[in-house]
């Protein structure tokens, strides 16, 4: 028993209480912070309902909402704000069961109350459905769950390529990167799906908006496109660990051993 247990998780939760919590409030935050900035983008107080959607906004407000939120609280939690991510790192066994669930939670009450927040502070005329995703003119739902599906599968793919732990330099830019994929997701698709990406993200809209209509889509696109990524880069580009005698190799310091080899010869450069 004890040993499923671990298996599961469920000894980060008895054992690491303060851990696990301060994990899922940085989860829940992040999601507010996404759903009241990237879909307050989708509303237009100017014009009403009426207004075309700016996707450039739109696609630039999602991106660096996610920037903001990875940057600020990725340290605690992994960063995730996506079940489709959380998903993705369930199957390739770098989260646990237990915390995955969680965070799947966490993640969908945060984007809630991001919405909620969101229609609590936008004028009834101009609310609209609150950047409910939908499909577009003529959108198959099975063509919508394709969109979802690469959405979501360059996502994780970008996440565990910039999150590798063998590319520790690639760490310091995570933030921007994951932040500038979510943008280049929904300039692509924002007229096909809405660009979801993250079934919170949907979920906390539809929530509020009490808006459903292919709900679904945008639960298994992601998440199944996610899943793919992740596999995929762990399974066939996850970095090489470095030999022992064999370090890595270091454009910095080669350059700085260049320059101390010419100062020692005197060698002028001008």
């Amino acid at each position: 028993m004890g040993e499923l247990a671990a298996r599961l998780g469920l000894d980060e939760l008895s054992g690491g209480a303060m851990g696990i919590g301060r994990a899922l409030l940085a989860e829940f935050i992040g999601n507010v912070l996404l759903n009241l900035f990237g879909c307050g983008a989708c509303i237009n107080i100017a014009q009403g309902t009426t207004a075309a959607p700016d996707i450039v906004l739109i696609a630039l407000s999602f991106g660096l909402a996610v920037f903001a939120a990875v940057s600020a609280i990725g340290h605690m939690s992994g960063g995730h704000l996506n079940p489709a991510v959380t998903a993705g790192m369930l199957a390739t066994g770098r989260v646990k069961v237990a915390r995955g669930i969680l965070y799947i939670i966490a993640q969908c009450a945060g984007a809630a109350a991001g919405s909620g927040l969101l229609k609590a502070l936008t004028p009834e005329r101009a609310a609209g459905k609150l950047g409910v995703t939908g499909l577009g003119n003529d959108v198959t739902e099975l063509q919508g769950f394709g969109i979802e599906f690469f959405l979501g599968f360059v996502l994780v793919f970008v996440v565990c390529g910039v999150c590798d732990p063998h590319k520790p330099d690639s760490k310091a830019t995570a933030p921007l990167a994951i932040g500038l994929t979510v943008t280049l997701g929904h300039l692509l698709a924002v007229d096909y799906t809405g660009s979801a990406m993250n079934p919170a993200r949907s979920f906390g809209s539809a929530l509020v908006a009490a808006d459903w209509g292919s709900h679904w889509v945008y639960w298994a696109g992601p998440i199944a496109g996610g899943v793919a990524g992740a596999l995929l880069y762990v399974h066939g580009f996850s970095a090489p660990a470095p030999e022992p005698n064999n370090p890595r190799y270091r454009p910095v310091a080669a350059d700085e051993k260049e320059l101390k080899r010419l100062d020692g010869k005197n060698e002028d450069l001008a």
